[in-house]
């Protein structure tokens, strides 16, 4: 459990949590608790804790109570001078304390709410080391006069001034370095950050690793992690303020081993910079949108990727006020069998909770219509250090304790069964709380009163004592087990995108939001407010103080709509589906015969990509005068065309291994080529402006098609349709009449459409059922087209410059395009977002993909198989002399063909 990963380990019954919020903790001395009448017993050892607003003494014996006392309480602090009288025992000197109370914590060791004794009161302490009395006194006179100053802003600089102070004259105990030969970097003060819990010290950082050691020794004398150890380090906005950095030596565990606060932006930032250099061999920095990538195509579960998006999104398990959120599902906590397969089983993820119920949403919305702005439509959040302590009360008593001023809840007003928390977050005037990863996890201890404790009687009579748990449920593990089942459910794969929009998307805040009924107070919002910019100490505190307690909105992660995940289903749509609904086209239909599909099973064509790496030369051969320009494969195989800049088009036997025929359309060069479904026929395109087709079966040129006013640079064919691309800043269809043969007059097809770019077209390409094209121009942009209305879905400038190749994957989801600026871009076709962005050494000329995995021909001639989930090459195989600039891939048959500016051309097998 994150929550609990990240609390204190100590054996001691002290804790951070026993001091107020916002309340530090100084120093420590062994002092004995004196009677201050005879009638009392003997003197209790123990540790005598200075703390900004309190004075706690924690007894070596645990059968006996934790003592505090809040310095406000304190009506006089003095020093009592010790006696040495020779005809008595010796009286050393002692700290005499009178207050109007004193709050008794863990009486008997048990964990229960504190017990606060009032009424005139004085107590005295005497510290081993007697030495040391004096100097504490005047540190606690100190700290009182702070404590009884009538503002709060006056009180916190007083005790903000002591802090500093105490940090200015300590620094880092450089013995404690694991080695003679570190070599340190930089140290400075910061304060750890645990839940509800901020402690001082100092951090250093060397060439080895990074430490802290915390002002008051607690609860170790330093915390050391080692650099090549970090797999992720996080910049984090703590209490509104760009301070915070969390450190985590794992890939995918969410809680960090340490999340540090400094006092100054520009040293989170060096130490942040210094640690990204060092780990850049041993760390990969990801993205929301290379996430998503992974989320889409099934490498990240539903579970991995909301914790991830909490985790960019400033959420951590250290910050009870951006605790990471998480989704109700589920809608069905009655039934005594839960049916996944129902829709009516799960919760409407397109709408914000405080929107399920019609009812209450009308009676929020006549309020929020006749509120003067700024205007919202919910008084509390979804998420805040309260609702996480609701959920998690059981094994987190402290932190609610601490939270509460030693108080539980009214036993009425805890957690004490799904089913009525789901009825009142649907029903509630106030409540529209999410839920935390917790209830998605393996730990189930936190619905469970393991501990025993005492959380009170409902009116009812009942006790508070395990959550009880929705009928269909047999046990607390049988219920997360089925929650997290719903989690990952064909539903909601389906629709927790639209979740995702409302919290970490462009439906978080502006009109999205306001349309989809999602406004919160604006001080929830990231940037709602800068309490730098409020000069009253005491109105900036409370307002801190308010927007901390309150719940904060996490960091907007996207600001458009977010892609649908790639499920089994949408898999599966029939291409008459497809056809009517072409965004949504999965159909692995063949786009022509030239790459033979129809055999082609999603296993084997994991199989070809996963053996990817063992890529074998077979043969080349220099059959051109200048850089090939295009390739296209006779349906047996055995007849290989190529287009190159030298203005010719030739035939390559495989068989006979050399050149059959060669033909020149005219003196300029020949941009692409391709093979008609009938077979028979190689359609050329020409820097001349014009398209030809040759006749393989009579071997001449058969027709010209003049159809463009600059360079025709890449053709598709589907169906009947011709798509010619070109410089002219346009892509032309044209259509094939019905009762053509080999022999009909080219010329005489059909213009359908034209579609019109803002700058010279460069490469074109169809998904495999044809319903979508996508272009990339001069520009840098990508547009995509609905093949059947010719109308522009998705117009996105991805690359600054020319795009060089564009290509849908297999699933028609993503678009992938490589650009001059040496970038690869992978571009979501439903929303046009840029999910994955890759910077290469060099320009990437031509590729093919399979959504995840890309073989691309680079500018100095290399192959290198990418891998866009993470990012990073995997292989890299010497090829070309020169830029490869065309590339063609069968996977039915594990081939590949390359062609480069060395005028080679080269054929490949993938060997299993």
């Amino acid at each position: 459990m994150a929550f609990l990963k990240s609390r204190e380990r100590t054996k001691h019954r002290f804790s951070l949590l026993l001091l107020d919020l916002e309340e530090y903790y100084f120093e420590q001395h062994t002092a004995k608790l004196v009677p201050t009448s005879s009638k009392e017993d003997r003197k209790v050892r123990g540790s005598f804790k200075v703390c900004s607003k309190s004075i706690i003494f924690d007894p070596d014996d645990h059968a006996e109570p934790i003592i505090k006392i809040p310095l406000r309480d304190c009506q006089l602090i003095k020093f009592v001078e010790g006696e040495t009288n020779p005809f008595s025992d010796p009286r050393p000197s002692a700290i005499s304390i009178s207050c109007l109370q004193l709050i008794y914590i863990k009486e008997s060791n048990v964990i229960a709410p504190y017990r606060n004794e009032r009424g005139d009161q004085k107590i005295c302490f005497q510290l081993e080391v007697c030495s040391k009395t004096e100097d504490v006194v005047q540190t606690l006179l100190q700290l009182h006069r702070a404590s009884r100053l009538d503002k709060l802003g006056d009180q916190t600089a007083m005790i903000e001034a002591n802090l500093q102070s105490r940090l200015a004259r300590s620094s880092f105990d450089k013995n404690c370095f694991q080695s003679v030969a570190e070599r340190p970097h930089m140290e400075c003060s910061v304060e750890r950050v645990t839940p509800l819990v901020c402690n001082p010290g100092h951090v250093c950082i060397t060439d080895e690793n990074l430490y802290f050691q915390p002002l008051n020794g607690y609860p170790e004398q330093v915390i050391q992690i080692r650099l090549h150890r970090v797999r992720r380090i996080y910049k984090r906005r703590h209490g509104l303020r760009p301070l915070g950095l969390e450190v985590f030596c794992t890939e995918n565990d969410f809680c960090s081993d340490i999340y540090l606060k400094f006092y100054k932006t520009e040293d989170r930032d060096e130490i942040y910079y210094y640690i990204a250099t060092f780990l850049e061999n041993h760390m990969t920095e990801h993205t929301a949108e290379s996430y998503m990538l992974q989320w889409q195509r099934g490498h990240l579960s539903n579970y991995e990727y909301l914790l991830h998006l909490n985790n960019l999104a400033d959420r951590s398990c250290n910050d009870l006020s951006q605790y990471p959120v998480f989704p109700w599902v589920l809608s069905d906590y009655s039934s005594k069998q839960l049916d996944l397969t129902n829709p009516a089983s799960f919760r409407d993820l397109s709408k914000p909770v405080g929107a399920l119920n019609k009812e209450r949403l009308d009676r929020l919305l006549a309020r929020y219509r006749g509120m003067p702005d700024p205007a919202f439509m919910y008084g509390s959040h979804y998420s805040s250090p309260g609702y996480v302590l609701f959920y998690l009360v059981r094994v987190a008593p402290e932190h609610m304790l601490c939270l509460q001023n030693g108080r539980y809840d009214h036993a009425d007003r805890m957690f004490n069964s799904v089913g009525e928390t789901w009825k009142n977050c649907l029903e509630g005037a106030t409540d529209f709380k999410e839920l935390i990863p917790e209830f998605y996890g393996n730990d189930s201890s936190f619905l469970e009163n393991k501990l025993s404790l005492d959380l009170g009687r409902r009116q009812n009579g009942s006790l508070v004592n395990d959550v009880v748990l929705p009928p269909w449920a047999s046990d607390s593990a049988d219920f997360l087990q089925k929650h997290r089942t719903a989690l990952e459910s064909q539903f909601v794969s389906e629709h927790l995108h639209e979740w995702i929009d409302l919290v970490f998307g462009f439906r978080q805040r502006g009109s999205e939001a306001v349309a989809a009924h999602n406004v919160f107070h604006p001080l929830t919002y990231e940037g709602g407010i800068d309490c730098d910019s409020i000069k009253d100490p005491d109105q900036r505190i409370a307002m801190l103080t308010q927007i901390l307690e309150f719940g904060q909105t996490p960091k907007q992660l996207f600001s458009s709509p977010h892609p649908q995940r790639i499920t089994a289903r949408l898999s599966n749509m029939t291409r008459s589906q497809s056809s009517s609904s072409p965004l949504s086209d999965m159909s692995p239909v063949s786009q022509s015969e030239e790459s033979s599909f129809e055999d082609l099973t999603e296993e084997s064509r994991k199989l070809v990509w996963t053996n990817m790496g063992n890529l074998n030369l077979i043969s080349s051969h220099k059959i051109h005068k200048e850089a090939l320009t295009g390739v296209a494969v006779s349906r047996d195989g055995s007849a290989i065309f190529s287009t190159s800049q030298d203005s010719t088009l030739k035939m390559f036997s495989r068989e006979l291994k050399d050149f059959q025929r060669s033909v020149s359309f005219s003196n300029m060069a020949l941009s692409s080529c391709l093979m008609l479904p009938d077979g028979k026929t190689v359609v050329c395109s020409s820097w001349d402006n014009n398209v030809y087709f040759y006749s393989v079966p009579f071997g001449r040129r058969q027709d010209t098609l003049m159809g463009h006013d600059d360079a025709v640079s890449q053709l598709c064919w589907f169906d009947d349709r011709l798509y010619t691309a070109s410089w002219d800043s346009t892509v032309k269809v044209w259509q094939c009449p019905a009762n053509s043969s080999a022999n009909h007059k080219r010329a005489h097809l059909n213009l359908l459409s034209e579609l019109e770019h803002d700058a010279g077209v460069n490469t074109i390409s169809l998904n495999t059922s044809g319903t979508l094209l996508v272009s990339g121009g001069k520009d840098g942009t990508v547009s995509i087209w609905d093949t059947s209305s010719y109308s522009t879905l998705q117009q996105v400038n991805c690359h600054t410059g020319n795009i060089h190749h564009i290509a849908f994957s297999p699933d028609s989801r993503h678009v992938l395009s490589v650009g001059a600026d040496c970038c690869m871009k992978v571009m979501d076709v439903q929303t046009g977002m840029v999910i994955s962005s890759v910077k290469a050494d060099e320009e990437q000329r031509c590729f093919c993909w399979d959504g995840s995995l890309v073989l691309a021909g680079g500018q100095s001639g290399d192959l290198l198989l990418w891998d866009l989930i993470s990012n990073t090459v995997t292989k890299r195989i010497q090829a070309h002399s020169g830029a490869v600039t065309i590339m063609w891939m069968n996977e039915l048959c594990s081939s590949v063909i390359t062609g480069g500016d060395d005028r080679q051309i080269m054929f490949w097998k993938i060997s299993s």
